[in-house]
């Protein structure tokens, strides 16, 4: 994906990125500087798996649109097949 900066600097991200990401306006963003270019990332951001009584545990908010209900029921499905060998 390729982005323009305008006079002013700025950089506008396309809404698709702004949803995928829960960015809304006034959202802030820490940018680093890495021997492959700049890298921006949401200044409140934390990891959204994190392992609680030796469980997966997802704090982080599922994008819009999606089912956690037919997400839970797929997986379940997937690990089912490679379980008896399909």
């Amino acid at each position: 994906m390729t982005l323009k900066i305008d006079r002013a600097g700025r950089v506008i991200l396309p809404k698709p990125v702004r949803d995928r990401f829960g960015l809304t306006a006034g959202a802030e963003l820490e940018i680093q500087e890495t021997a492959d270019g700049l890298m921006l990332r949401p200044a409140r951001r934390r990891p959204s798996l994190v392992t609680r009584d030796g469980l997966l545990l997802h704090r982080g908010t599922l994008p819009k649109g999606a089912d956690w209900n037919l997400l839970i029921e797929e997986d379940r499905d997937d690990r089912i097949r490679s379980l008896s060998g399909q």
